[in-house]
């Protein structure tokens, strides 16, 4: 189709001013729907055309929010797959459903776009005749950006008329529902509550649109990449029992990692590891389960490596380097040892649900030395994993802390690996009840089961560091001097979360220490053991258990504090906690009483507990996040400092997290993030977060970068503004005086040059941290 012709067609379409056939029966326009192929050879001219002109548009402005479990109306447009899949009216994250629902992972839980139909997947392209009116008339995302042009925004700051709530009721119409969507929501084109495409941009889409929208079949691998693949593919599908365990293992540890191979920087891919019933060489036979370590159903598992066909979007990105060093560990850490598997672990859920049981053969020293060496990734995985959506899941955390690990060269002792096989049946995990869960009852017994464990581990610590022994900064992991993993912030932003390598920001009010087995059992519970489309029940009962082990870790860096202190400082952290939980604390807490054997020189013992813990870890301790060197002057640099100073009621107003774009005297553009810290009385209530709110010491953090996937707002200023901009968040006190702030640098989303500023962020993202780097998500971005 020539493009006079669609211009034409465009031009009676948008200035109709009516809905184009309202009333009129789709079918008897355009014949009955069947599903389409329209994925082309990658190296044809239309895949070139889609690659390189069409997708960086869909990518930009489309998946930035439209992409993961959280995309509305499960519309993922961030792959062929996803696209051509369509949408659903059903939801993914609904957390009081009583009984758990079919799970619809792209990728995994349909085979093609016929299986998803049955699914109550609906097309958003259109999937009758294939011809012009039929493509623009009956397809849903052509009728949605004709729409944003025929109604673009209002000239306001504030939009009237949206619902931007994560939790709002999401409107999913069909295309035959959709003249009543147009007629009832007249300015809910797409892109929803954002300025209008550029009129270039709208007609690169029209064009593709009217001609089908075909779309490129999956680049192969080169031989680069093909020859990396193989390597790891030998080890992963050996058929010797060491080999077999060691897959599993490192399988339900990476299996959400996007993997990159390091040495190939001609082009970046990532992957991810599969489970398969056919072996390396044939066509991939994909097992899909709920979770990672249920039954498969095959003789024999293979591991497979296949590349990641999505854009990279930021709140699911996980990078996990492989190369040659990285497969030389693993054969040490997993093979080379001296260890026998006589028999393979059952998938009965009861042992696979339990790594303490599953894995008992392999060396507690191989399994928490491959956890820790990219501990970023370890913690990523709950963060960026499907459970953290949403505030009940995370309200679990702090807003901001730092984590330490143990030595692994510790858990080489024999009395420890022992005493964990001890406790195996104590170390289990509410994912054995799989995906329909009662929770009162199960929280009972899970709550009696980690008071044993805690028991036992107070009486083998009591015994292990008696009189003080050992009981040092010693014990903690300093990543051979090398390893920037040995420390971590996490940041939770409400109903989000983000950790990066580093202690970021000032001292936190609390700090975790996390064994072996701790660590492996926050994994299993909130990753491996965690199904998304679960229960009310499963769901609950796995932010329950969560306090458990977070107070276990907190009480693991309390014991470097001395023993007259301990119990006085964990109960600030849990002030007007619940009797039920307070006789939890008391009966699991207080019994471990060896002294510490760091010597003190001052009465503020966390405080330079943490000193001394930052000066042990500062051979791998980065200037990442701090604001030093960023092509400012040092007197601007050190009043952006002061940012993270700031505390108080005035706070309140500030949303989680504000990107601010600096431009420099000398021109160039510098990206920071302003993160909001809540402070809460204590985090042991499931329900009442508000009510726990300690509005006086909520306080900011301020990096160089990027840090966290949903922002809910950008600002822009010259360095000149530097010290205006500090000056007013020094003296907000209400919404008032929040809203002026916006009104002096916020780029807000009713802003014409809104997305010109949204790829400046995402070019300096990507620029900078190319690795890390992935789309922003704009559903939490605000409106004020």
């Amino acid at each position: 189709m020539k493009t006079k012709s669609i211009v034409l067609y465009l031009t009676i379409l948008i200035f109709s001013g009516c809905a184009t056939y309202a009333g009129l029966n789709y079918d008897q326009l355009f014949g009955k729907p069947e599903v389409r192929e329209r994925t082309v050879s990658p190296t044809s001219a239309t895949a070139d055309y889609f690659v390189t002109e069409v997708k960086p548009i869909i990518d930009k402005r489309c998946v930035v929010c439209h992409a993961c479990y959280d995309a509305p109306c499960q519309l993922k447009m961030s792959s062929v797959d996803g696209i051509d899949r369509g949408a659903s009216k059903e939801l993914v994250y609904q957390g009081t459903r009583l009984t758990a629902s079919q799970p619809t992972r792209l990728f995994e839980d349909a085979e093609n776009t016929a299986e998803w139909r049955e699914l109550g997947f609906f097309p958003v392209l259109n999937e009758r005749q294939q011809t012009l009116a039929g493509n623009l008339d009956a397809g849903l995302v052509s009728r949605m950006i004709t729409q944003k042009a025929r109604h673009p925004l209002p000239e306001t700051a504030q939009l009237e008329g949206f619902d931007f709530s994560i939790d709002r009721t999401q409107v999913c119409p069909t295309i035959e529902e959709y003249n009543a969507y147009e007629t009832n929501y007249p300015q809910w084109g797409m892109p929803f509550g954002m300025p209008n495409l550029d009129p270039s941009e709208y007609q690169t889409l029209i064009a593709w649109l009217s001609a089908g929208a075909k779309m490129n079949a999956p680049l192969p691998l080169t031989h680069e990449e093909q020859a990396m693949v193989d390597k790891y593919e030998v080890l992963l599908n050996k058929s010797a029992r060491k080999n077999q365990l060691a897959a599993r293992y490192i399988y339900e540890h990476l299996y959400l990692s996007h993997l990159y191979f390091s040495e190939i920087e001609s082009q970046r891919r990532f992957f991810t590891i599969v489970r398969s019933a056919t072996p390396p060489g044939e066509a991939l036979d994909r097992i899909v389960t709920r979770r990672p370590y249920d039954a498969p159903n095959v003789n024999r598992v293979y591991y497979r490596l296949v590349p990641v066909r999505s854009t990279i979007v930021d709140k699911t990105h996980m990078p996990f380097a492989l190369n040659d060093q990285k497969l030389e560990q693993w054969y040490q850490w997993f093979i080379e040892p001296d260890y026998v598997v006589q028999t393979l672990p059952s998938y009965d859920i009861s042992v696979a649900a339990n790594p303490m049981t599953a894995f008992k053969d392999i060396p507690v020293k191989a399994r928490f030395s491959f956890m820790l060496d990219n501990a970023q990734n370890t913690i990523m995985a709950y963060i960026k994993g499907p459970v953290c959506r949403g505030q009940l899941a995370l309200n679990v955390i702090n807003d901001r802390f730092w984590v330490f690990f143990l030595d692994p060269e510790k858990a080489e002792v024999p009395a420890v690996s022992q005493f964990y096989q001890q406790q195996a049946d104590n170390l289990k995990l509410p994912s054995e009840l799989e995906s329909n869960t009662v929770p009162i009852s199960n929280w009972v017994k899970y709550s009696n089961q980690q008071a044993r464990y805690l028991e036992a581990k107070s009486e083998f610590m009591n015994t292990w560091f008696k009189d003080g022994k050992h009981l040092t900064t010693d014990l903690l992991w300093t990543g051979n001097d090398e390893n920037p993993n040995a420390a971590l912030t996490v940041f939770r932003h409400f109903d989000s979360a983000s950790v990066v390598q580093g202690l970021v920001g000032t001292q936190p009010k609390t700090a975790w220490i996390l064994d072996y087995a701790l660590l492996e059992r926050i994994h299993y519970l909130l990753v491996a053991g965690f199904d998304v489309y679960g229960n009310f029940g499963h769901q609950l009962i796995t932010r329950m258990f969560m306090d458990f082990l977070r107070m276990e870790g907190e009480s693991n860096f309390l014991a470097l504090l001395p023993n007259t202190t301990r119990h006085q400082e964990f109960s600030s952290w849990y002030q007007d906690q619940s009797p039920q939980f307070s006789a939890f604390l008391q009966r699991n807490i207080r019994p471990f009483s060896q002294p510490t054997q760091e010597l003190y020189l001052t009465s503020d013992y966390k405080a330079e507990l943490f000193d001394k813990i930052e000066q042990k870890l500062a051979p791998v301790l980065h200037d990442r996040y701090k604001i030093v060197n960023t092509g400012l002057s040092k007197e601007n640099e050190a009043l952006l400092r002061q940012i993270d100073n700031i505390t108080g009621e005035g706070l309140k107003t500030v949303p989680q997290i504000m990107m601010v774009m600096i431009e420099t005297q000398a021109g160039n553009d510098q990206l920071f993030t302003l993160l909001h810290n809540n402070a809460h009385i204590n985090i042991s209530s499931l329900f009442s977060e508000e009510a726990n709110r300690d509005y006086k010491n909520d306080s900011l953090t301020f990096v160089r970068g990027v840090i966290g996937s949903y922002p809910a707002a950008y600002l822009n200023l010259k360095e000149s503004e530097i010290g205006n901009f500090v000056n007013d968040l020094k003296n907000l006190q209400d919404e008032e005086s929040y809203i002026e702030l916006l009104d002096n640098y916020a780029v807000r989303r009713s802003n014409k040059e809104f997305w010109q500023f949204s790829d400046r962020v995402h070019h300096f993202y990507q620029r900078t941290q190319p690795i890390e780097f992935g789309l922003l998500d704009y559903n939490r971005f605000e409106n004020r």
